[in-house]
């Protein structure tokens, strides 16, 4: 893909929601990585759905066209046990992936638990455990209070941060030889956020929350 010869990179990392839809900013050169913003965009107050989806296209629009993004990230379609709430998402992520289209910024689509694999390198972690990873790995200024961040900030935010991380692992410039790591997983070790204590992953990174706290 061009977008991975590129060395700096501002990634646009998009949670798509129907109510709120999280995103973030990752500025990327070579190895370094710099947070520069997380939030989400609060349309509960929207009755209509057809008017919050716009609102959301505009914002993506408005980002874009104030901050630059290289390329966008994007949480792809999963499946729900309800198919209404399914189609809403997919529609949020149509929305999001047309305003970047318009503003032709490349897209990447990434599934739930790819992204979760990256992050913490276990697909089935919750949100909890994503937000807890991203606020030490990346040294974040807030800590996971719940389903929030101690600012207030739904965790729809790290959601979306993760998203923007992932795909800048996916381009394979976090490891290098000179660090000695040829995954994620050796990376997190030598950084000691993976604890190799416990025996599955889940209780792997459980253990290492727990220990840095």
């Amino acid at each position: 893909m061009q977008d991975s010869l590129v060395k700096r990179h501002r990634i646009l990392g998009i949670d798509p929601g129907t109510l709120l839809m999280g995103y973030a900013l990752l500025d990327t050169e070579g190895q370094h990585t710099d947070t520069l913003l997380f939030d989400v965009l609060d349309v509960r107050k929207t009755d209509d759905q057809y008017a919050r989806l716009q609102k959301e296209f505009f914002f993506v629009q408005e980002l874009i066209e104030k901050h630059h993004p290289t390329c966008l990230a994007i949480e792809t379609q999963f499946v729900d046990k309800n198919p209404q709430t399914m189609i809403k998402i997919v529609h949020a992520q149509g929305v999001a992936i047309a305003a970047a289209l318009s503003k032709d910024i490349p897209v990447y689509e990434y599934s739930p638990m790819k992204i979760k694999m990256a992050i913490t390198g276990n697909g089935h972690s919750t949100k909890q455990q994503v937000a807890d990873m991203l606020v030490r790995f990346l040294k974040l200024d807030v800590q996971v209070d719940g389903n929030r961040l101690s600012d207030g900030t739904p965790l729809d935010a790290t959601d979306a941060l993760a998203i923007a991380y992932c795909h800048f692992l996916q381009l394979g410039l976090p490891f290098s030889p000179e660090h000695g790591a040829k995954n994620w997983t050796q990376y997190a070790k030598q950084r000691g956020l993976v604890s190799s204590s416990a025996s599955t992953p889940n209780q792997q990174l459980m253990a290492a929350l727990a220990n840095r706290k």
